[in-house]
């Protein structure tokens, strides 16, 4: 037998991008109450406590280093399961990041507690003629309050770097500090009242009413809380009943403090829906088939595309889908592209599965998303069916029967930064991999990678080829600009046919969508006599005319000045505005109609929390008659009386150097004419271009996705991208430009020298300086029979060599894989 008994340890997943697990001793209570998925707080470093993440427990002692201890135990049971574990594990190394990353993505910030320096009086320190003015002031500070922050005392003394000054009242011994740990989330608590124990005898209850006979309102109270508990047989809120016996909540209070009545707190969601009121709607002919044949797919295929045209009632197919899997009792994750969607789709699916739906998504308050979390760990009857954006993805699913993916083609499914940049489509197909689940990836224009998975048999494959109610697809017309400007027959942005589609539209009640892609009034200000364009101090790119508020903006990082008066290089007035944005578009309209109603949904009107609802609210309850936005209009919404839809300009898209650019305007312009014609009427389509004959426009104005398909494909072979060819993408960052450009030059030799051909690079982008870091980029093509797995570990090799070079350290590297 030994004579030490085996130490206990425990693996934990730290919310940093660090590349490994850290390991912590316990203690034998705390093996025996711990459990994998639960959360700790650790200390790290010299002062920091952070929300570690439990992954294994086990004995063997950490070689490099001497194990501290955990700092306490934060749950009582696991918030993560161990399919998430798995699954985050498989993000971490599929996108090449660390499970820290993903950690942090994943958890709502709430969970993440705060670790804060609190300073503390030193009460054993008496000579306060050593202090410093400035160390005596913090010193009079903590005579007032108990403890201060960093943060606080950085205010009072209106300074910003403040630790060398607590570095020398430490040393005198005058403070301490504390480290603190704050848990964010604070439950929402509903007061309820009843009445005390003892008077709930009938012969306590008259002693009760004669005692308060003399106080009018205290009797007054207790008697409508005596009618309402007979009414409803439910327990009674304290507002309640303050607003139904007329009283104020002194008046309760004094009952409360006599002992008669008692308030006790219940706990409550911030956001919950209303039961179900409506039924399933029946399908068509063409649903049923499509709902048919995607059952029989699900038996032999993991994942299934549904393309169907735009209108074509996708979503009624969704919901037969959905209901399926609930009477089974299983949980139904829901991912749209933006959060625009979610509007439409609550009430749609609310009207159905009413109070089963939960929503979640980035407009959603902190401590709402705890709830839903807790929601759906918990398999509650109110979370049985996840709606959300793509971070619904890391939710603590324990029993997911389907995953459907609506506009799958969409590109606000991929996350740039920070990291991980993973892709929510595919990891939603890996997610129901280790839940033994179904995936349906729904779209009119899916992705080549999707299409092309489907047609090699990867993929199910079901088509929706008809609109709901046999109504037709709209008519489409390229209308030439150059001609138009040519003949004179141009009002400002609008075209001659365009204005008269408008005018008809109107007359007849109806309502139009007009698509620009680009928020603001004018995407460059331009001075007429030297042709300077005020630049952002901070980025390589031009400043966006605001005029609604008269400012210059930074699209990349918010800088922002007012609209200058003259020029800045030569002093002339004469300052002109090049380009066009909604904001433009919206004033034109409202002088050539001034008695229709025009309304904008764009980045900057839909910034509130309901925001989207507002507008999309609105435009449905026919307030706004004409409706300018930009790429939000364009993925799923529905609006029954819109019988125009007009695209301002099609070529920025075209034009954009990007090996995707032919297909997403494809997309794009396709999804955003499916907006048109909706219910009885057909629909008109009038796209604005300087190139009518371009092949992509002529494939969106005879609906060809086939057409582009085979030719996009032909494309993507010849020049070697996906879905051939997998494209890693290695972004570097620094201040200095001279570094970057030695750092980039090194990283792209040594790539080149291991992949050959196969790297493209280093290369600027369009934007090369962004919030005053410059930018390189390398591309990796890693070609269909090279191992995936072994390419990933030699550039992770490269990696740890170029963050070795000391001067190379201070550049910032991104691993971007699927970059696209």
């Amino acid at each position: 037998m030994s004579l030490f008994t085996a130490k206990n340890f425990i693996n934990v997943i730290l919310p940093l991008p660090l590349q490994r697990l850290f390991t912590y001793s316990i203690t034998e209570a705390e093996v025996d109450f711990l459990q994998k998925g639960m959360r700790v707080a650790v200390p790290f470093g010299k002062s920091k406590i952070y929300t570690a993440l439990v992954h294994e427990i086990h004995q063997q002692a950490p070689q490099e280093y001497e194990a501290k201890p955990i700092h306490q135990i934060l749950d009582d049971k696991p918030i993560v399961n161990e399919i998430q574990l798995e699954h985050w594990t498989w993000v971490a190394n599929y996108y090449m990041c660390s499970l820290g990353d993903v950690y942090r993505a994943a958890l709502p910030s709430a969970f993440l507690l705060e670790s804060e320096t609190i300073v503390l009086k030193n009460p054993s320190f008496t000579d306060e003629s050593l202090l410093t003015d400035t160390e005596f002031l913090v010193f009079e500070a903590l005579h007032h309050q108990s403890q201060l922050s960093v943060l606080e005392i950085s205010g009072i003394l209106s300074k910003k770097n403040i630790l060398p000054l607590l570095k020398s009242m430490l040393a005198k011994e005058a403070v301490v500090l504390k480290e603190e740990i704050y848990e964010q989330y604070k439950p929402k608590l509903v007061k309820y009242i009843r009445l005390a124990e003892q008077y709930k005898g009938g012969a306590a209850l008259n002693e009760l009413l004669q005692s308060v006979a003399r106080a009018k309102k205290q009797h007054q109270a207790l008697m409508t809380y005596f009618s309402l508990e007979g009414q409803t047989k439910k327990p009674i809120k304290a507002k309640d009943l303050e607003e139904k016996a007329a009283v104020s909540n002194a008046v309760l209070k004094g009952l409360v403090d006599k002992e008669i009545l008692e308030f006790y707190h219940i706990q409550v969601d911030r956001i919950s829906f209303k039961q179900a009121e409506g039924k399933l709607k029946s399908l068509n002919e063409f649903q049923e088939k499509a709902f048919q044949e995607i059952k029989t797919s699900f038996e032999t295929k993991a994942v299934t595309l549904l393309h169907g045209i735009t209108s074509s009632g996708k979503t009624e197919v969704y919901s037969k889908l959905i209901q399926v899997q609930l009477e089974l009792k299983k949980q139904v994750l829901f991912l749209v592209p933006e959060i625009a969607l979610t509007t439409q789709l609550i009430q749609r699916l609310q009207e159905v599965f009413g109070g089963k739906i939960a929503v979640f998504h980035s407009k959603y308050s902190m401590n709402e998303r705890v709830e839903v979390w807790n929601n759906v760990l918990n398999n509650k009857e109110k979370a049985q069916i996840v709606l959300g954006a793509r971070s619904s993805v890391f939710l603590p699913f324990s029993n997911l029967g389907l995953v459907i993916v609506d506009e799958e083609h969409e590109s606000s499914y991929k996350q740039f930064d920070p990291s991980p940049r993973y892709h929510a489509r595919d990891a939603a197909i890996l997610l129901s991999h280790h839940h033994k689940a179904r995936t349906l990836l729904g779209s009119a224009t899916p992705s080549l990678e999707t299409y092309f998975n489907a047609t090699n048999n990867k993929y199910g494959h079901v088509s929706l080829n008809k609109r709901f109610g046999e109504v037709q697809l709209p008519e489409m017309e390229l209308v030439d600009v150059k001609e138009k400007h040519r003949k004179k027959r141009m009002t400002g942005h609008f075209s001659d046919r365009l204005l008269k589609e408008i005018t008809t539209a109107i007359e007849h009640k109806e309502q139009v969508i007009l698509f620009q892609n680009r928020r603001g009034f004018s995407p460059v200000v331009e001075c007429e006599t030297c042709a300077v364009a005020p630049q952002c101090p901070n980025c390589d790119v031009s400043l966006t005319y605001h005029k609604y508020r008269k400012e210059l903006r930074c699209h990349y990082c918010n800088y922002r000045q007012a609209m200058p008066l003259k020029c800045g290089a030569c002093g002339s007035e004469k300052l002109t505005t090049i380009g066009f944005g909604t904001e433009q578009i919206e004033l034109e309209l409202k002088e050539l109609f001034p008695e229709v109603n025009v309304g904008r949904m764009d980045l900057d009107t839909t910034r509130g929390k309901y925001g989207y609802q507002k507008i999309i609210g609105a435009f449905q309850a026919h307030e706004i008659d004409i409706l300018v936005g930009t790429q939000m209009l364009s993925k799923g919404l529905d609006f029954g009386n819109v019988t125009l839809v007009g695209v301002l300009n099609a070529d920025t898209m075209l034009n954009f150097p990007d090996f995707r650019a032919h297909e997403r305007t494809y997309q794009m312009l396709v999804q955003v004419a499916g907006r048109s014609g909706r219910s009885k009427k057909r629909g008109k389509v009038i796209i604005q271009t300087f190139n009518p004959y371009h092949q992509i426009l002529q494939q969106v104005s005879t609906n060809s996705y086939l057409e582009m398909y085979k030719e996009q494909l032909a494309d993507r072979w010849q020049f070697h991208y996906p879905p051939y060819y997998r494209v890693l993408k290695i972004t570097l960052k620094h201040r200095d430009l001279l570094r970057l450009e030695e750092a980039s030059e090194w990283l792209g030799q040594s790539l080149g020298n291991a992949f050959t051909d196969n790297v493209l690079g280093p290369t600027a982008p369009s934007v090369s300086r962004v919030r005053n870091l410059y930018i390189k980029h390398i591309i990796v093509k890693i070609p269909p029979k090279q191992n995936l797995a072994a390419t990933k570990k030699h550039i992770e090799k490269i990696k740890s060599t170029f963050v070795a070079i000391g001067a190379f350290r201070s550049v910032r590297l991104g691993i971007d894989v699927d970059s696209y």
